[in-house]
């Protein structure tokens, strides 16, 4: 059994070039309102160390947590819908680029995909990006709660395809049940070491 990860928030920066060193990071990317929050919190198992909104967009910069014992997770702005200006939201794509290609102590990127509605095309173009620049990722799929216990099978497969996987290469989680949380806090630290 994987103990809750012990994190602490560190700093928020506008680009990679205003973080601080790091041995190993894992970052968090997904689209707006995915649960990138939320799962964070669920890892740390606490209410809020990371901010949890119903209104897509509150991730603005670099958010970096540390992790006692080494390491640090990134959680990134997320793409797609946000409800912030469009000025400020033009400017994401080049620091969320500029952090996955630059940081050298990368080396695990979660692409979380919404486990309810499946992929979208902005979380294809990710994860094609993500493959063409031979960035390391895993797809995490969040909201397991959501999809029926006599859908979650064919939802599975239905997701797995669109990411152009199997579905044993997706990790299945709820940040709101728990479920698939154990098995991700291990992989993080593997990820990390």
């Amino acid at each position: 059994m994987s103990p809750p990860l012990q994190l602490r928030f560190v700093t928020s920066a506008p680009d990679v070039a205003s973080l601080p060193a790091a041995t190993a990071e894992v970052a968090i990317v997904g689209r707006s309102n995915v649960g990138k929050s939320s799962l964070i919190n669920a890892l740390a198992n606490r209410k809020k160390l990371a901010l949890t909104s119903n209104t897509p967009g509150r991730t603005r910069m670099l958010n970096l947590y540390e992790l006692e014992g080494g390491g640090s997770l990134v959680d990134l702005p997320g793409y797609g819908y946000a409800a912030v200006s469009g000025s400020t939201r033009s400017g994401w794509p080049k620091m969320i680029e500029g952090y996955l290609l630059n940081r050298e102590a990368l080396a695990m990127i979660m692409v979380l995909v919404d486990g309810e509605i499946g992929p979208t095309k902005l979380d294809v173009t990710m994860l094609d990006w993500a493959r063409s620049s031979s960035l390391p990722h895993t797809v995490v799929a969040t909201k397991q709660d959501k999809v029926k216990p006599s859908q979650r099978q064919r939802r599975q497969a239905e997701l797995a395809a669109g990411c152009h996987l199997e579905v044993g290469d997706i990790v299945w989680v709820s940040a709101v049940k728990g479920t698939g949380i154990l098995p991700l806090r291990g992989l993080v630290k593997l990820w990390l070491s």
